[in-house]
């Protein structure tokens, strides 16, 4: 890992549109809140935080996949909210995606060379001779024989798929991988499998991961830097060992009390009330309506980040 960023974002915001309001007039969900985050090259950046908290709507809107409303996400130097069809092209050759679930990804009626060649015959003018190779190559780098490859993906199991959905991602060449929950979906044997390979990966061929995901004990073992997650805000971030230390956030401190360990001494942290609406942010501090030390003004005004060992907006260390 170095101190160069790969992936620059900037003051996103992500919004949604729906139906759903009051006697079915429009509502505005803010998925994503003015983020600003630094993606290294060669790192493993988590994402973590309670389901709807914004994490996978980053992940899409940083490939392409989500439109955002305002912001810049910066590719090496290329601004692609503001890039043209070819530039956007050429980026998603470099930056490739794993997605949740290994039995909704692959194309059922697809055989397995098929689902790895197609990426290259789109975005390549290699030879099929070249392609081929490719694809042998890469499927084994996933920790498959080569003789999977006319199978078809239901005769698989979900640790098998996800280890193809991972040879497809890596036949380009990417610099850049967003893995989004890739291991939530598998049985916790084959979860091990699948992680340590993404670790191997990263670390024999350089690869920089944007990793989201709600498991902690996963983010660390694998990741470098963490960033914890609440209603679309970016509420801390910092090198794994820091945060999994010394957590200074409320909000971080219950998501790593509920980590299951053996001869855990501490008293498990109970957030009240459920995670508010992402159509109806509260004002001030959003963690405030259920944080055990709030404060009049955590009500009212909006904290900044604040660097100690790391960086955290919480009244607490102003």
């Amino acid at each position: 890992m170095t101190n160069e960023n790969l992936i620059k974002i900037k003051n996103l915001a992500v919004e949604y549109i729906t139906n759903k309001g009051i006697l079915g007039g429009k509502q505005i969900i803010h998925a994503v809140n003015g983020v600003n985050l630094e993606i290294k090259k060669g790192e493993i950046l988590a994402v973590a935080g309670e389901s709807g908290c914004g994490k996978s709507t980053l992940a899409k809107a940083v490939l392409g996949l989500e439109p955002a409303k305002s912001g810049q996400i910066i590719f090496e130097d290329l601004n692609l909210l503001a890039s043209d069809k070819k530039e956007l092209k050429n980026f998603k050759k470099k930056a490739q995606m794993v997605f949740q679930n290994p039995y909704a990804s692959l194309n059922p009626k697809m055989k397995i060379i098929d689902i790895l060649k197609e990426p290259l015959e789109i975005n390549t003018d290699y030879s099929q001779e070249d392609i081929l190779k490719i694809v042998k190559e890469k499927i084994k780098l996933a920790g498959l024989s080569e003789n999977c490859l006319a199978l078809y993906p239901h005769e698989f199991s979900g640790g098998q798929r996800q280890r193809i959905a991972i040879a497809r991602a890596l036949v380009l060449e990417p610099e850049f991988i967003l893995a989004d929950e890739p291991v939530s979906a598998l049985d916790v044997s084959i979860q091990a499998q699948i992680i340590n390979l993404l670790k191997e990966l990263k670390e024999e061929h350089n690869l920089t991961f944007l990793l989201i995901t709600h498991d902690m004990s996963v983010i660390e073992f694998l990741a470098d830097r963490v960033a914890i997650m609440y209603l679309g805000e970016i509420v801390e971030i910092g090198k794994t060992k820091d945060i999994f230390s010394a957590p200074l956030h409320p909000y971080t401190k219950a998501l790593l009390s509920s980590v299951p360990q053996i001869n855990k001494t501490d008293k498990k942290i109970i957030l009240k009330g459920d995670l508010p609406s992402p159509a109806n942010l509260p004002t001030g501090c959003k963690f405030h309506t259920r944080c055990p030390y709030v404060m009049e003004k955590c009500k009212t005004c909006h904290p900044e980040d604040t660097g100690i060992s790391h960086k955290v907006k919480c009244f607490l260390y102003n």
